[in-house]
């Protein structure tokens, strides 16, 4: 299967060429610097124990992640630093508070996330701070139907962080007490895309799709009494809604519902950008 041809350049390629329009770097610094981040699909890097897919970022607008669990810190380390290496940061999910401890060790530029259980790592100077909705124009709302699903949730926001997207959290609105969710909707209904964590029953995505034109994510948790079934009650509950606009990923799986929603609020930014451009030219400098 062909690559897309149709996909934006990434923000490390947009970078160099502004710093080359400005006359902040010269043709060949640029130059070494495109080779490093316009990697191919065949770009693979072996290292011992994986096969580091340094062409993801190309293809599909954000570089390959880590799933930590089961992982030794030492092949981790090595595919970090293969990331890093040709400037791509670095998203490791499930990962346990001694391996993020040993790994942040190697790694200066870092932000652990103890209750999503996510490692983040940057290169140099990248910041690794979530990005509020203040200033931006197309954002995510990461919402939980009770407290207890923090945790799921944690892990939606740091991934929609690490794809460089605005998010807004919102939580404890659930169904036991409607009222609140009713308060919620007018922001909710400025979102690009609503994840919606819930455990129980999970009632929460359906009742809050039917309020927006909004694609809403609901990621089932497995937050609840022995009916709950370990997230089944409500994964079974959401598959079977009959909200048009809502989406459903696996149990507990924040990173796959932050992604899906990051990508939905990255097309729409990226098609804002090209309009701007079509508009003035200049703004492509």
């Amino acid at each position: 299967m062909n690559p897309p041809t149709n996909q934006p350049p990434s923000p490390a390629l947009l970078q160099i060429l502004q710093d080359l329009a400005a006359g902040q770097t010269d043709v060949d610094s640029a130059v070494e610097s495109i080779q490093k981040c316009s990697l191919g699909p065949a770009d693979m890097q072996t290292v011992p124990g994986a096969t580091v897919d340094l062409g993801r970022q190309a293809r599909c607008g954000f570089g390959e992640v880590i799933y930590g669990e089961g992982k030794s810190t030492d092949l981790m380390t090595q595919v970090v630093q293969t990331q890093i290496a040709v400037g791509q940061g670095c998203l490791i999910t499930r990962i346990d508070a001694t391996a993020a401890a040993q790994l942040r060790r190697v790694f200066e530029n870092t932000r652990y996330n103890a209750a999503a259980r996510t490692l983040r790592i940057g290169c140099e100077n990248e910041s690794l701070e979530p990005i509020g909705v203040e200033g931006h124009s197309t954002h995510v709302a990461v919402v939980t139907a009770g407290s207890t699903d923090a945790a799921v949730a944690e892990e939606a926001a740091e991934t929609l962080a690490w794809m460089g997207i605005a998010c807004e959290r919102i939580d404890d609105i659930g169904v036991a007490g409607p009222q609140r969710l009713l308060a919620a909707v007018p922001r909710l209904r400025s979102a690009a895309a609503i994840v919606v964590v819930a455990g129980m029953e999970g009632a929460l995505p359906a009742a809050l799709a039917g309020h927006v034109a909004t694609p809403v994510i609901a990621v089932p948790a497995s937050t609840g009494y022995g009916a709950n079934f370990a997230g089944l009650t409500p994964l079974m509950g959401m598959l079977t809604s009959c909200a048009a606009n809502v989406a459903v990923v696996n149990i507990d799986a924040g990173f796959k519902g932050g992604y899906l929603a990051g990508l939905i609020a990255s097309g729409i930014m990226n098609a804002k950008a090209e309009a701007s451009t079509a508009e003035d030219p200049s703004e492509a400098t």
